[in-house]
C-alpha cells in the first residue's frame, strides 16, 4: 500500500471568492492538466471551467522542509485579495475547449488558455498580466524556449505550431506540419530541436534555430487497438535531452529523437484500457502512466518494464466507482523521484509516494522476523484507502 494524499479539488468552492462579483462555479469539474511546481512544494492544477487551483505545503513539524508529500494534506492556496486565476474562454464549444498551461522556471508565472485568449499570470498574486492571441485558431498546448522565457511555441487547434514572443508581442514563424491540432511540445536544449505531436498520431522534429521541419513519423497503432477520436498524443524528453517518451492511449514508447526511431515500446492488452496519460520521473528512471479504467502503472524507463500496479481501491473511496471517476492526467515531482500525483474527472487530486519501509515503487519490503515478504517485485496493491488518503 502506498503513501496517498487526498486533495479536494471542491474545497475551491468553499475557499474561493469572486472578483468583481463575477460568479464562481462551485463544482471544479475535471483536472484537466496538473504540474508541480519547479520548488516542489505547491501543486497547480487547471479545472475544465477554466479556474487554476494552487495547493501548498506549509512548513510544519510534521513537515519541516516544507516540501510536498503524500504524509501531510496541502492547503488551497489564495492571495489576500481572494481573486482566482480564471481563463478567458470562447463563446463557442466551451465543452470541447482545450485547456493547457506552461510554468515559468522560477515559478513566477503561468501561461494558460482554455479555448479562448491565453492568459499570463503572476503566480505570487494571481493577476492577470496579458492576454494575447485571441482564437480562432485557439491554442491547445504551451511550451516555453529552454533558453529564453519569452519565446513560447504555442500548438493550435488549426494543426500549426506558432512561435511566439511575449516580449514584443509577435508570431516569429508559423510552423505547418500536423493534419489535425496539436497535442504535445516539447523541447531539447541539447539537440536544439523542438518535436510536436499532434491528434494525426504523427511525430514531427523541428530544428529550434531556423524552424525547419528536419523529420517526421507517424505512429503504428498497434493491431487490434482503434483509437479514439479524442486520442491525444503527448511527447516528453527524457533527461538525457536525446530521447523523449512518446504517450498515446493505445501505447508507451521511447523514441531516438535524430533518427526518430522507436526504441522502446510498451502495448496494453486488448482487454485493458486505454492509457489517458503517463510522464517521466524527475530523474527519467520511472515512467508513470494512468488509465481510463483508474489504474496506475510504473515501468522502469529503460525497458518499459511493470514494475508495479496501483488498483483503483487503493485511493478510490468505496463509494465511487473507477467506471465513472479516471485520473485523466499524471504530474511528476521535480526532485522526488519516487512522487507522482494524479488529476481526476471528478477534481480530485492524488498524491503518491511508496511507503518509507518500501523506498521505492516495485522494490519488496526488507525480510522481518526472518520471514520472507510475500509481497512481490511488481506488487498490486491492496483494497483499501490509507486514514491520509480519507482526511
Amino acid at each position: 500500500m502506498p503513501a496517498i494524499n487526498t486533495i479536494s479539488a471542491a474545497a475551491a468552492a468553499a475557499a474561493a471568492t469572486s472578483a468583481g462579483g463575477a460568479s464562481v462555479v462551485a463544482i471544479p469539474g475535471m483536472i484537466s492538466r496538473l504540474i508541480f511546481t519547479n520548488s516542489g512544494n505547491a501543486i497547480l492544477a487547471l479545472a475544465s471551467n477554466a479556474i487554476h487551483l494552487l495547493w501548498k505545503w506549509q512548513r510544519s513539524d510534521r513537515n519541516p522542509t516544507g516540501k510536498a508529500t503524500a504524509s501531510v494534506p496541502p492547503q488551497l492556496w489564495q492571495p489576500p485579495s481572494g481573486i482566482l486565476m480564471t481563463n478567458e474562454v470562447s463563446d463557442s464549444n466551451t465543452e470541447e475547449a482545450v485547456c493547457c498551461f506552461a510554468l515559468s522556471k522560477n515559478d513566477s508565472y503561468v501561461m494558460s488558455a482554455s479555448g479562448g485568449k491565453i492568459s499570463l499570470f503572476n503566480m505570487m498574486t494571481f493577476k492577470t498580466m496579458a492576454t494575447f492571441m485571441p482564437p480562432p485558431p485557439a491554442a491547445t498546448f504551451l511550451a516555453f524556449h529552454p533558453q529564453d522565457n519569452n519565446i513560447i511555441a504555442i500548438g493550435m487547434d488549426d494543426s500549426s505550431i506558432q512561435i511566439y514572443n511575449v516580449r514584443v508581442d509577435e508570431v516569429k514563424s508559423k510552423l505547418k506540419g500536423h493534419s489535425k491540432k496539436v497535442t504535445g511540445l516539447a523541447f531539447s536544449h541539447v539537440l536544439n530541436v523542438l518535436v510536436s505531436s499532434g491528434a494525426d498520431a504523427q511525430l514531427c522534429v523541428w530544428s529550434s534555430d531556423g524552424w525547419e521541419k528536419q523529420k517526421n513519423r507517424f505512429l503504428q497503432i498497434p493491431a487490434g487497438r482503434t483509437p479514439t477520436a479524442l486520442s491525444d498524443t503527448r511527447v516528453q524528453f527524457h533527461q538525457d535531452q536525446i530521447h523523449f517518451l512518446v504517450v498515446h492511449e493505445t501505447q508507451l514508447a521511447i523514441f531516438e529523437t535524430t533518427k526518430l526511431e522507436c526504441v522502446k515500446q510498451w502495448v496494453p492488452r486488448e482487454s485493458s484500457a486505454p492509457i489517458s496519460h503517463a510522464t517521466f520521473s524527475c530523474d527519467s528512471q520511472l515512467v508513470y502512466a494512468c488509465f481510463l479504467d483508474a489504474t496506475v502503472c510504473v515501468f522502469s524507463a529503460s525497458n518499459l518494464r511493470l514494475r508495479c500496479r496501483v488498483n483503483p481501491s487503493a485511493y478510490l473511496p468505496a463509494s465511487v466507482s473507477s467506471s465513472s471517476v479516471h485520473p485523466l492526467v499524471i504530474a511528476a515531482h521535480p526532485q522526488e523521484a519516487n512522487q507522482f500525483a494524479l488529476g481526476l474527472s471528478d477534481g480530485g487530486v492524488h498524491v503518491f509516494e511508496p511507503l518509507e519501509s518500501e523506498g521505492k515503487w516495485g522494490i519488496p519490503p526488507p525480510v522481518e522476523n526472518g520471514s520472507t515478504s510475500s509481497v512481490p517485485a511488481t506488487p498490486s496493491v491492496g483494497a483499501s484507502v490509507s486514514d491520509q488518503a480519507q482526511r
